[in-house]
């Protein structure tokens, strides 16, 4: 079945003639651009977007990834940080994140002559809440993978056929989505995220997320505090924040390391972080918006081997 999915995958992307892939680096873009590369030759073309939303890492390992299997490349920048529409964290944020980008990506495709642009959306997505995929359908773009009915699974077993490093590569939401809904996305806070997961996985972790709460304003702070771990610059912070920590299921075992969430704590608080905790239920999708701050206070988290909740 996964060979007669893939050669109709095939079979889609060559009668499209040419086509420009919207491409991220993750496990579908990275699929779908390395088979049109295959059938389409220089008759395609990877465009991958920049900004503040996407880790630096992220972006280095695709453009690695394009390099080592010759699919070409373009990187453009978006603006999605200046539209209140998404900066506001709507529940349909992404609904903006994506209109941004095929707006983006539409007089590229005109300029070199390209009738289709298609991006990564997989069969198992269908039924998902998944704003994207109404910004996609407005604009026409193509999903070669669901159309084919490819299965995330499947996607992974191709990857791995292929000898893509992406075949076990864990989902990668934008860094955006580390904010939960109804508090402001700035470049500020993502930088803080992105210093801060970078942290985890410097220590050996895989699958991780943290979490970014704002916390009300406490005296203690009112002098803005500067870091130099963030990305290429030292940044103010003027809003005190909670980091909740969030690591793969398998890897939970090690926060019994003391020693080990000892060091992760200090690294965070230098970056800037009021109050560190770790999630003992691990990575989940949506986890954003799973903390919530009743009149008592903070709930829904309980450190393992530290506790530095807000008071």
């Amino acid at each position: 079945m996964i060979d007669k999915k893939l050669e109709s995958l095939r079979c889609l992307l060559s009668g499209f003639k040419s086509a420009l892939i919207a491409y991220s680096g993750g496990g579908d873009s990275v699929l779908l651009a390395y088979v049109a590369n295959e059938v389409l030759a220089e008759r395609s073309l990877a465009v991958i977007a920049d900004s503040a939303s996407l880790p630096r890492r992220e972006l280095t390992e695709a453009l690695a990834i394009a390099d080592t299997f010759k699919i070409p490349i373009r990187i453009i920048k978006t603006a999605e940080f200046s539209s209140s529409e998404y900066t506001s964290n709507p529940f349909n944020r992404c609904y903006f994140c994506k209109h941004e980008l095929f707006t983006e990506l539409i007089p590229i495709a005109k300029e070199l002559g390209f009738p289709v642009i298609a991006y990564g959306e997989n069969a198992s997505d269908v039924g998902d809440y998944r704003p994207g995929a109404q910004a996609a359908a407005e604009f026409n773009i193509r999903a070669p993978l669901k159309e084919v009915g490819l299965t995330k699974a499947e996607v992974r077993e191709l990857s791995a056929r292929f000898g893509l490093p992406t075949s076990n590569k864990p989902q990668m939401a934008c860094l955006s989505s580390r904010v939960p809904h109804g508090e402001r996305v700035t470049e500020q806070k993502l930088q803080m995220i992105e210093a801060a997961e970078n942290c985890l996985r410097d220590n050996g972790f895989h699958d991780v997320r943290v979490r970014h709460h704002e916390l009300p304003s406490q005296p203690a702070l009112a002098t803005p505090m500067t870091s130099p771990h963030l990305v290429h610059q030292a940044v103010t912070f003027n809003q005190p924040a909670l980091a909740r920590i969030e690591v793969g299921v398998s890897e939970l075992s090690r926060l019994d390391d003391a020693a080990l969430c000892t060091r992760i704590l200090a690294a965070l608080k230098q970056l800037g972080y009021a109050s560190v905790t770790f999630d003992p239920q691990g990575y989940r999708r949506g986890g954003a918006n799973d903390l919530t701050k009743p009149s008592n206070g903070w709930t829904g988290v309980q450190s393992l081997a530290i506790r530095q909740d807000h008071p």
